[in-house]
């Protein structure tokens, strides 16, 4: 895979160096000499990852990083800072400025190419996320892009899946002041404990006796349940290739023994803020198929979504030989309901009959509002004779169990009309079908209303 790498610094043997390096392995590489430099074009959108070195003139790395991670237009961007220092308190200081990971220099090929990969991965999916949620921002759903800024990533659910328990219990006195935290000590059973538990992150030990932690990582991918949750992989100072390996099968980061308290918060409020801002994003790209497909008073599908589902459900039944019927129903008098006591008086009729729909149909029938008082529910593996048994009884349903209004605090008799028609041969369609309920729907109205008509034909 490739991805555009923005390296900053300000001298230019070592932006030759990384830009070398980068471009052997395939990447993309653009480069900058100055933080503001820098911050322009990441606000252009013109790379994936920063490599940021901390040690520049006027304006320092910290700042540069605190800057993109407090724009909504760029928080979402990687940044790796590249440095000579090497404290933990220095790591902090750079986590805590919003960076998603630290190396230290000289770097090494292994872990700069294995870092890089990792991290553009993890950019690709928030990308495709992003570019989603533009559509659902177009619509009016508010974007997450404020309130990931605004994340503190405190307060997260921690499993901690280790079997030294000097070692977990020195993590979880330290975690405890920030999060709930969780230990499984047997290997064996972390997988399903982690599963179960709704966790916004796992911390797990690559030195579990008899137990190999990496393939724990690999499950922890490959179950659908816990795909999502970041992993922080603890291991010793001298296990790089192990290191290497599991970011290469999806470890989002990693803290290296003897652990430093500070460095280990940073890290977690890290990985917890980047999944909350994924599960908004993935929460308002869901918010926008709804709203695309469903009746926003009701809450029933729509007819856009009915018309293109109703033809695949037609053709099915007509190719498998299945029977299938479509009720057309239709609020009598429901202009006068507005008239008299108002639209809202209005919408909640709409409301309470979509409510009483949905409890007189199985889970397998499709119910959508059609356009202003009309409904259609269609019945998959239903007859005429069965389909009209059930359109009788949620006509007397609705007739016999007042409408309570409101605003107004009062109650208003409702009654509905409704059209029936059925699958007529192979060679029927959606649309024919439609057209008949149609028709069946006009006859019940013109013959007096609150009745319940079959397609003749």
């Amino acid at each position: 895979m490739t991805a555009r790498v923005l390296v900053v610094d300000d001298v230019p043997a070592n932006v030759k160096l990384l830009e070398a390096r980068l471009s052997a392995e395939y990447f993309d590489v653009t480069t900058a000499q100055s933080g503001p430099e820098a911050l322009a074009l990441c606000e252009r959108a013109e790379c994936d990852i920063v490599l940021l070195d901390v040690m520049m003139p006027d304006m320092d790395g910290f700042e540069v990083c605190r800057k993109l991670k407090s724009n909504p237009l760029t928080h979402h961007i990687p940044v790796v800072m590249v440095t000579a220092l090497d404290q933990p308190s220095d790591r902090v200081r750079g986590l805590e400025a919003g960076a998603d990971d630290f190396l230290t220099k000289p770097v090494s090929d292994v872990a700069l190419i294995s870092r890089v990969r990792s991290l553009a991965r993890l950019k690709m999916v928030t990308d495709e996320l992003r570019l989603r949620a533009l559509t659902s921002k177009e619509i009016g759903i508010e974007s997450p892009e404020r309130e990931a800024v605004a994340e503190t990533g405190r307060h997260g659910r921690i499993l901690i899946v280790d079997d030294r328990q000097s070692s977990y219990e020195r993590m979880v006195a330290t975690l405890s002041a920030e999060h709930t935290v969780d230990v499984e000590s047997n290997p064996s059973e972390a997988l399903f404990h982690a599963a179960e538990g709704n966790y916004e992150l796992l911390i797990v030990s690559l030195g579990l006796k008899d137990f190999d932690g990496l393939r724990l990582c690999s499950q922890v991918r490959s179950l659908d349940r816990t795909r999502g949750v970041p992993i922080l992989a603890v291991a010793e100072a001298d296990n790089n290739t192990r290191l290497v390996r599991g970011l290469e099968i999806g470890v989002n980061d990693y803290l290296l023994r003897p652990i430093d308290k500070n460095e280990m918060l940073a890290r977690v409020r890290t990985q917890i803020k980047k999944k909350r801002y994924t599960e908004r994003l993935r929460d308002t790209v869901q918010m926008s198929i709804e709203m695309a497909i469903t009746d926003a008073l009701t809450g029933l599908f729509n007819r856009r979504y009915m018309e293109s589902h109703l033809a695949t459900l037609v053709e099915q039944a007509a190719s498998r030989g299945k029977p299938i019927a479509v009720l057309l129903v239709d609020i009598d008098y429901f202009k006068s309901v507005n008239d008299s006591h108002g639209h809202d008086a209005g919408d909640d009729v709409l409301r309470e009959f979509a409510l009483r729909i949905r409890k007189s149909i199985r889970n397998i029938d499709l119910a959508c509002r059609y356009g202003g008082e009309e409904f259609v529910i269609v019945m998959p593996e239903t007859d005429m004779a069965v389909a009209t048994m059930v359109a009788e009884r949620l006509r007397r349903r609705i007739a016999s169990e007042p409408f309570t209004i409101q605003q107004g605090a009062s109650n208003l008799e409702v009654t509905i009309s409704i059209g029936i028609a059925a699958l007529g041969g192979a060679s029927d369609n959606a649309a024919a079908i439609l057209k008949r309920a149609d028709t069946a729907l006009y006859r019940a109205k013109r013959d007096g209303r609150n009745r319940v008509v079959p397609d003749a034909a």
